[in-house]
């Protein structure tokens, strides 16, 4: 295995000239590449175009992130400047509809990508590759115990009180202002809600000094190692993110779901279309405050017992669609598809429903 570290761009981006060059001379070198494979624009689709083995994994698209722009226009407040977003991000789909056929194999991780990839970006079918995220299930995996001594750390009682878990970067983009005006009202409006419900944040950023505003009952955590994290799934009743970033899948909630959590998230079409596809699982809601009010107070009177089964069925999902073990499988079988060899019996190209 050989490394190749270079300079970054002035900018402080990835030198695209230095590092085509360094690729050149290494599938000069001995025998090809048998597989290139880029994230995202990593290798641009100038030089994408004569490379029949390549495959680039998206992580984001810019049909996807219109939706997000359009949130971000409707949560505006009067102080803030409209911004350029949505009309420079329709000039970016049309770029991206010209110049991403150029690319030879396509990686969706949500399925709504795969989707809008082959719809609206005209991909041929067989250059789409949906391969979901995954996270390591040997790490997160639900534990009794250590879930109760992170909740005894930090003082919550014990079963009598429900607790909402969230992590992440604590910005505007993550939803954190609507999040933070629903459990402000909230915790004003209901002093039973406010006694019996403990918010965990795990992570930090601006909204984090505004969350201790709150009061006793919602802690902001700071960072967390992995190990921490897998404790603090563990320590939660419901996991909570109120995204408004409509692209990808959050690795938290694939997270939360191989701990045995039910998920309460924005009603975004990669979440809907791969992660909550059914209430069996959780909540989703619209990025309203009113109806994120409506749908904490539904979770709060479902109780315990509710949640506890809507995380068995949340797990049982992930474990069949969002292991990393199942995600490295998937690429693997994709890399061999397009290395396969015209004399090889095997049919890498066909894959098995893994819901099946």
């Amino acid at each position: 295995m050989n490394f190749h570290f270079s300079k970054p761009s002035p900018g402080g981006y990835l030198d695209q000239a230095i590092v085509w060059n360094q690729f050149q001379i290494q599938n000069s070198t001995g025998k090809p590449f048998d597989v290139v494979h880029t994230e995202s624009v990593g290798l641009l689709h100038t030089r994408a175009k004569n490379l029949n083995n390549l495959a680039v994994s998206w992580h984001g698209i810019a049909y996807e992130t219109i939706h997000s722009d359009i949130i971000q226009e409707l949560t505006r407040t009067p102080e803030e400047s409209r911004s350029n977003a949505l009309t420079e991000r329709a000039i970016k789909v049309v770029d991206e509809v010209k110049f991403f056929p150029r690319y030879s194999h396509h990686v969706a991780t949500s399925d709504h990508c795969g989707d809008v990839l082959k719809r609206i970006y005209m991909i041929p079918d067989e250059r789409v590759h949906v391969i979901l995220n995954g996270v390591d299930e040997n790490i997160f995996k639900p534990a009794f115990t250590s879930g109760k001594e992170f909740r005894l750390k930090f003082g919550i009682p014990g079963s009598g009180s429900l607790v909402l878990g969230m992590a992440g970067r604590l910005v505007k983009d993550k939803g954190h202002p609507l999040i933070f005006e629903a459990l402000k009202e909230i915790f004003t409006e209901d002093k039973e809600f406010q006694r019996s419900v403990y918010v965990l944040v795990a992570g930090d950023g601006p909204w984090g000094a505004r969350y201790r505003n709150l009061g006793g009952n919602l802690m902001v955590l700071g960072p967390l190692e992995q190990s921490q994290m897998a404790s603090f799934y563990n320590a939660i009743d419901v996991f909570v993110n109120p995204t408004l970033r409509a692209q990808g899948l959050d690795h938290t909630l694939l997270e939360a779901m191989l701990s045995g959590k039910p998920l309460m998230a924005t009603r975004l079409a990669s979440i809907t279309g791969s992660v909550i596809v059914s209430s069996e699982i959780g909540y989703t809601f619209p990025p309203k405050v009113d109806l994120l009010k409506k749908t904490l107070y539904k979770v709060w009177r479902d109780g315990k017992g509710v949640l506890e089964t809507k995380g068995e069925f949340a797990r049982e999902r992930a474990l069949k669609l969002f292991t990393a073990t199942k995600m490295t499988a998937a690429y693997e079988r994709l890399f061999l598809c397009i290395a396969k060899d015209k004399n090889d019996p095997d049919d890498y190209c066909t894959y098995k429903d893994m819901l099946d």
